[in-house]
């Protein structure tokens, strides 16, 4: 009899220390069998008969697209492309697309492609691609039926953002550029515009600033509007050509690969002149991380709009049958701690863009209303003075800055920051 009861109660401890655990199991498995139920119940009373690798792929599809914007998978095609699309020439239109709100919407046309000469702009809302809805498209499927070859068209109806009444615009596809930098001399001004970060940016940028003596250079202008973003070590490494010393940005996930800070290292290509950031809500993810570090770093004066807000990591994963998967795994965070996701980065200097229309009655207007001591009758002279060296401007350097008030306040700052930095020193 004791003996039976002995048996009976180490059986009752033995069930109650086993079945938490396999209470556990079960509720880890338990979605897993509903999958395979499913699948099942899908394999066998579908309408048509549907292979189960065309389910899987879908499953994962969809498993991806559930978590954010930017995860997804890759077939083998779309993965091969992507490779191609931040180290070689592509054919397309040009434009980096996002999932925002359930809208397939444009971050930023690249400059000088078709999708930027069509007057698309960050923000606009793709509703229709060649007449077939984006409702539920995946920005794979979206890639996939804006590219194609050279030479051929595609329509897309777009919502202009402000705009209440979609427009038609057929564009045809051309080849993508793969150069990134651009630069124009304003005087002693040099101007670089950075249209986006691929495998040789950083090259570019160094070979467009040492066409030019930099001891007769004053200032620089440094532009990123419009810029999706590309490759991380690029945006590092441009930013380091800025900066001598210091984090640049680091980067949190949930596991201890996802973690990562990058630093400015001092080099003899780094450049100190004085200078100014332009940025707007094209300029994305890379960009933000340059804006970010140059202006934590008190290095550059930030004008502009507040930038896109893409702060996220996406790491790509190979898979065994040559597909991938394209994975959020991290936030980048700026030197001070700030997330650029959804937050973007806040100019220092606030100025949104004007569409500037020639005037000439308004001009005229101008030029009569600026009336000073000098322009008064029998006003007294004063005692002549050194003419000071005038700067001259190249035809296109003035074409520039009339048309873009944006350029025109960041080359005033620009050429004012020795000015600003001397007077704040003295207030010290």
């Amino acid at each position: 009899m004791r003996l039976t009861r002995f048996t009976l109660t180490l059986f009752l401890l033995l069930s109650l220390a086993i079945s938490p655990s396999k209470s556990k199991a079960d509720k880890m498995y338990e979605p897993l069998r509903e999958f395979s139920q499913v699948l099942t119940i899908i394999e066998k009373n579908y309408v048509t008969e549907v292979g189960r690798d065309k389910l899987i792929k879908g499953a994962i599809q969809g498993m991806l697209k559930s978590l954010d914007p930017h995860s997804l998978y890759l077939d083998k095609d779309e993965f091969k492309e992507m490779q191609i699309e931040t180290s070689g020439e592509f054919t397309g239109i040009g434009i980096e697309i996002t999932i925002s709100n359930g809208r397939l919407t444009v971050v930023s046309p690249i400059e000088d492609t078709p999708a930027y000469k069509a007057g698309l702009k960050p923000g606009d809302i793709i509703l229709r691609i060649n007449d077939e809805p984006t409702e539920d498209i995946t920005l794979i499927e979206a890639v996939k039926k804006i590219r194609g070859p050279k030479g051929t068209k595609v329509k897309l109806t777009i919502l202009h953002k402000g705009e209440h009444v979609p427009v038609e615009v057929t564009i045809v596809r051309d080849k993508i550029p793969v150069h990134s930098v651009k630069s124009e001399l304003f005087g002693d001004i040099l101007y670089v515009r950075i249209t986006n970060f691929n495998s040789i940016t950083t090259k570019e940028l160094l070979d467009a600033i040492n066409k030019h003596n930099l001891e007769k250079l004053k200032g620089l202008i440094l532009d990123l509007r419009n810029n999706p973003g590309g490759l991380l070590d690029q945006a590092v490494s441009v930013a380091d050509v800025f900066l001598k010393k210091g984090l640049i940005v680091y980067t949190k996930g949930r596991n201890k690969s996802s973690k990562m800070s990058f630093t400015a290292h001092m080099d003899d290509t780094d450049v100190d002149l004085p200078m100014v950031v332009l940025i707007n809500a094209g300029s994305a993810s890379a960009s933000e991380i340059v804006a970010g570090a140059l202006q934590d770093h008190h290095r550059a004066l930030i004008i502009g709009e507040r930038s896109f807000g893409k702060g996220s990591v996406q790491t790509i994963i190979p898979l065994a049958d040559g597909s991938a998967i394209k994975l959020t795994t991290a936030k980048y965070y700026t030197p001070s701690g700030n997330s650029i996701q959804a937050r973007g980065i806040i100019p220092d200097l606030e100025v949104p863009h004007l569409n500037i229309k020639e005037d000439k009655q308004n001009e005229i207007i101008k030029k009569l209303m600026k009336i000073r001591e000098k322009d008064l009758e029998r006003h007294l002279t004063a005692q002549k003075k050194k003419k000071e060296k005038k700067v001259e401007l190249s035809k296109k350097a003035k074409e520039m800055l009339k048309n873009d008030n944006q350029l025109a306040i960041a080359y005033e700052m620009v050429k004012a920051l020795p000015k600003i930095k001397e007077l704040t020193f003295s207030l010290k």
